[in-house]
């Protein structure tokens, strides 16, 4: 498919040390880690999503101290506060994290402080500083410069009430070779660390940090430090206790080398800002670099001018050359690569810091270059660029993802024009086979979208569950467009929303721009079947007109599932009812979107009618009023298949072609698949699971088993497993269910009843009967299991119970043998199948050696499925679903945390997955009703206190605070009047409001969500995506 060669190379220019080499940035992961990785709680290692490593902190010996540096660094550390944030959202080249910094002081008056722009962040930024005496005051945005790695925050200076907050002079011209330095600044965010060094260079080029933010156009400093994680926007200090420059990156093999920002440029934007000034910031769209005087006379640097240069700047090593030239920039077909700088305006220039000054005041002017471009002089007049203006400081969320216009950041690191449409979060509708950053859309629905004006207007006219085609690229590979069909939804997420920076606020400003359009009704369509070719099998192949494609969309992450898009091949079992049978890894709750594919030709909207609590299937139905084609009903078999039998393998393959081979049935034993040992979620048990002798089976993750006469004899189906602690991959498994097992259910469905099962709430093993015998079961029961099953002596111990609410329910304990249900002796797992119709069970059973007669209550089925979640301060909350009871010996609150988004409170805080909730500012929530009373009352941007229990029975107290603005409160609740079957409420300063509310980001469920996935593991490309 399309899309996934994006992320096959590297366009740009490697630098010349190796990627092992690369500097990293200062900013310290919470909890250890950075927020930007894979969804999983905190069990284990598995947070990896930038490309910068983060090393473990490390201190250098530092020099005895003087008394004179003692002075210094008692008058600097009052400046220096520990920055904690959040960067909410994806935006331009910044992942949604949560991560910790240091600033320091710059106007106490107006409260400015200095930190980097890594760290402010090109998106919406959420945060407060810490001061030296642990006073807390919130941070807001006033500038992040668009390219130089420095930003500015406001804080209130008068809510430090206990120490005077003094400013940190900044002095640039200070910084200079062979001064001895302190970097003073939060070391991994423990305590404040004092690191020693010595500058030993002024004139390094800007570090590369592979495919996020990076600075250029600018010299660095480099020094002997060994900062560590946290130490982002650290003030680099003197003996006299000035800033002389601004702590930015390091070295990540272990070197003790740090890299600094001169604050030539921070502090012009400071005296700017202080003086009520705008930042006037200047680009010719032409990166620059330094390079000495020996690589320039290969470049075609004439001796003269060499001459001129160094009588002028004796101190000087080197010029400035052209390294990137944007197309259809300003310097386009006007300056090279390779072109050496020689004069701007007729001025002799060798600094960046000057030509900054030129440019910065030259905007929507005409400036003069003088180049040398092999040898030979050439003199251009470039019109100065607005940098602001190629900064995007505003997106849309529209179905499900966000996009603006491309920025100057991007396109100076892939050397393409400054122009398209970006999505910088691609989810939703827009989420495309490669879960890689840096997609730019070319048209929707054959319309051109060339920019972000355009884009918006051309899906303000697109209805919701339309299907249109989409051209995209991605930026490391713009020779491939990209093409795919695309299923917007603007249900789920029905506003169509344009967030703006406001730098007064230091937020992001929500507008609603358009909702949506209600669907087109659907229409009848006609289609015909494939017919296979050289088809052996003729009663195998006629299967083929009972398979239907599903593919299902969860909007919202639930009940521990790792994914939110899954595809697979469905059967109708009921062509004149619509009724598909599914597995439930494809399918694993109702609160989603189902497309089914009927002849590779028909899509048609599905909806949920059952899911099986314990067998892994769920039936989905679709309106066949809607489908001309020759569907056909399979042909269940009401017969058990046994092990040694030939059977047809009819399987679909990751390329969803069909496949055929005539095989045996191996084995029929009792599924057996491990429960995840991070997040719960649904796993089969207590059925019977097939396999076969065809290398076909482990490939293909849906299909059927068919015998000669053409009855489906089993039903192909992906299992859903647990996550490998070394590949951490989701593991699938494919398995076989034997039809006879699905006949009750389909009989009451086709009926039009709605099923009522009823079930033990245990977990069953097979055990042999050398194991039984121990297990205290007797000779003759032995010889009863023995004329009952010829073909496999097993009798079934209770491996695990389910938690259940009501006490009287658990009535078996771990370790109990069954003997028989209601007079039958127990000896197959179907046979266990009689629970699903009984409320009580008579049963004989071995306990501790002894046999007995129990009497077994049942429990409903009915209420397993999340009908209630919650969204709060960027965490998903529901009751805990029927794997995490499976699991779990105690439930100490019915408001259980099974998913959180990156770059949120909850996220900030530690509040993880797994996690139970059962008070609020003292009360106990022991429901979700309870929960939402507590929290919706809170105002926003205040503290409030959790206490939680961990999944191990672990009490923790927590304080977070309350973001409304980008996270609120928000209910899904399942209601049938409902077009989707699910309706919203948002909670609004305490008011309810039905639907989506008027802030937040109207993001559906995709990677900034962290639950127990894999980030690298994709699906297969749909149906609805094509070449």
């Amino acid at each position: 498919m399309n899309g996934t060669n994006g992320t096959t190379r590297a366009k740009r220019k490697q630098p010349p040390s190796s990627a092992a080499e690369r500097p990293q940035k200062q900013h310290r992961p919470i909890n250890g880690n950075d927020s930007g990785g894979q969804n999983t709680p905190e069990v284990s290692s598995m947070f990896e999503d930038e490309e910068m490593e983060i090393e473990e902190p490390r201190v250098l010996a530092a020099m005895a101290d003087t008394a004179e540096w003692q002075a210094a660094i008692e008058k600097v550390v009052k400046n220096v506060v520990s920055i904690r944030f959040c960067q909410t959202c994806s935006f331009d080249t910044d992942p949604a994290l949560t991560s910790e910094a240091t600033g320091f002081v710059v106007d106490a008056e107006r409260g400015y402080i200095m930190t980097n722009r890594h760290v402010v962040g090109s998106g919406p930024f959420w945060g407060y500083c810490i001061f030296d005496n642990h006073e807390e005051v919130d941070a807001y945005p006033v500038y992040r410069d668009p390219v130089h790695d420095f930003g500015i925050l406001r804080f209130d200076p008068k809510a430090i009430k206990y120490m005077p907050v003094a400013a940190l002079p900044l002095r640039p011209d200070l910084a200079k070779v062979g001064s001895e330095i302190r970097v003073v600044g939060n070391d991994a965010g423990e305590k404040l660390s004092i690191l020693s060094g010595v500058i030993s260079r002024l004139d390094r080029n800007a570090p590369e940090y592979g495919d996020g933010y990076c600075d250029f156009n600018t010299n660095y400093i480099q020094a002997a430090a060994a900062a560590s994680g946290g130490s982002s926007g650290s003030p680099v200090v003197n003996i006299d206790g000035f800033a002389i420059a601004l702590q930015a990156g390091g070295r990540s093999d272990g070197a003790a080398t740090d890299y600094f920002l001169p604050l030539d440029r921070p502090l012009r934007a400071l005296q700017c800002i202080q003086a009520g000034k705008p930042i006037t910031r200047g680009t010719i769209q032409c990166q620059w670099m330094i390079k000495p005087f020996d690589e320039c006379r290969r470049l075609g640097l004439t001796p003269e001018w060499e001459g001129v240069v160094r009588t002028n700047f004796p101190k000087e090593t080197g010029m400035l050359v052209a390294e990137i030239v944007l197309p259809e920039g300003p310097s386009d077909n006007k300056v090279e690569e390779g072109d050496v700088l020689i004069k701007v305006n007729g001025e002799l220039l060798t600094q960046f810091v000057r030509l900054d000054d030129i440019l910065d005041t030259s905007v929507d002017d005409k400036v003069k270059l003088l180049l040398q471009r092999g040898g030979e002089d050439v003199e251009v007049e470039v019109t100065v660029g607005d940098l602001h203006k190629i900064t995007p400081d505003r997106f849309i969320s529209v179905a499900g993802a966000s996009f603006h216009n491309l920025s100057y950041q991007q396109a100076r690191l892939y050397a393409v024009a400054c122009k398209g449409v970006f999505v910088c979060e691609a989810t939703g509708s827009f989420r495309f086979e490669s879960t890689d950053n840096g997609w730019m859309i070319e048209t929707v629905d054959h319309k051109k979208t060339p920019d972000l004006d355009t884009f918006i207007a051309v899906m303000k006219d697109i209805p919701d569950r339309a299907r249109v085609v989409v051209t995209y690229r991605h930026l490391r590979d713009l020779h491939t467009l990209n093409t795919s069909i695309l299923h917007i939804d603007r249900h789920w997420s029905s506003k169509m929303r344009l967030a703006v920076r406001n730098d007064e606020t230091g937020l992001w400003d929500f507008t609603d721009l358009a909702d949506a359009i209600a669907e087109v009704p659907p229409v009848p369509r006609s289609a015909s079947f494939i017919q296979l070719e050289n088809a052996q099998h003729p009663a195998a192949a006629d299967v083929v007109r009972s398979f239907v494609r599903v593919l299902c969309h969860m909007p919202v992450k639930l009940d521990g599932f790792p994914r939110n898009r899954k595809w697979g091949m469905g059967v109708v079992i009921d062509a004149e009812k619509g009724l598909v049978i599914i597995s439930r890894a494809i399918v694993p709750y109702d609160l989603c979107d189902i497309s089914i594919t009927i002849a590779d030709s028909i899509i048609v909207e599905g909806k949920v009618v059952f899911m099986h609590p314990l067998q892994n299937y769920a039936i989905i139905k679709y309106d066949p009023s809607l489908v001309d084609a020759p569907v056909q009903s399979a042909k269940l078999s009401t017969q058990h298949v046994t092990q040694g039998a030939s059977t047809y393998f009819v399987g679909f393959n990751q390329n969803m072609r069909i496949v055929i081979a005539q095989t045996t049935i191996t084995d029929i034993t009792a599924v057996a698949i491990p429960a995840n040992s991070g997040a719960p979620r649904y796993r089969a048990v207590n059925v019977d699971a097939i396999t076969v002798d065809t290398s076909l089976s482990g490939q293909c993750g849906s299909g059927v088993l068919v015998g000669e006469d053409g009855t489906v004899q089993a039903l192909w189906l992906t299992y859903l497993g647990e996550r490998s602690p070394v590949t951490q991959k989701d593991t699938d498994y494919h398995l076989g269910l034997a039809t006879p097992t699905l006949l009750p259910v389909l009989h009451k469905i086709q009926r039009g009843e709605q099923p009522k099962l009823r079930m033990l709430s245990v977990e069953f093993n097979a055990i042999q009967m050398s194991q039984a015998r121990i297990m205290g079961v007797s000779d003759e029961w032995i010889k009863k299991v023995a004329e009952d099953n010829s073909s496999r002596h097993q009798l079934f111990m209770i491996r695990k119970r389910t938690f259940e609410r009501n006490p009287e329910a658990a009535s078996l304990l771990e370790g109990d043998v069954i003997l028989t249900l209601n007079g039958k002796i127990i000896t197959r797992v179907s046979e266990l199948d009689v629970m699903y119709d009984h409320k009580v069970l008579d049963a004989v059973i071995v306990r501790d050696t002894e046999e007995m007669s129990i009497k077994l209550p049942t429990v409903s089925a009915d209420d397993l499925e999340t009908d209630r979640a919650i969204s709060f301060c960027g965490a998903i909350l529901h009751r805990p679903h029927h794997a995490v009871r499976q699991q779990i010996s105690k439930l100490h609150s019915e408001v259980y945390v099974s998913a959180r988004t990156r770059g949120s409170p909850a996220y900030q805080y530690g509040l993880a997955p797994t996690n139970f909730i059962t008070h609020v500012n003292g009360k106990s929530t022991p429901d979700l009703g309870s929960f939402l009373k507590a929290v919706v009352d809170i105002p926003d941007n205040t503290y409030f206190r959790l206490k939680a229990m961990t999944f191990d029975n672990v009490p923790w107290v927590i304080t977070m605070k309350k973001n409304d603005h980008y996270f609120p409160t928000m209910e899904w609740i399942k209601d049938a009047s409902e077009s989707s079957g699910w309706k919203r409420v948002t909670y609004e300063k305490g008011k309810a409001v039905k639907g989506e509310g008027q802030d937040g980001i109207n993001l559906t469920a995709g990677e900034t969500f962290e639950m127990d996935e894999s980030m690298g593991e994709l699906e297969p490309a749909v149906s609805e995506n094509t070449n």
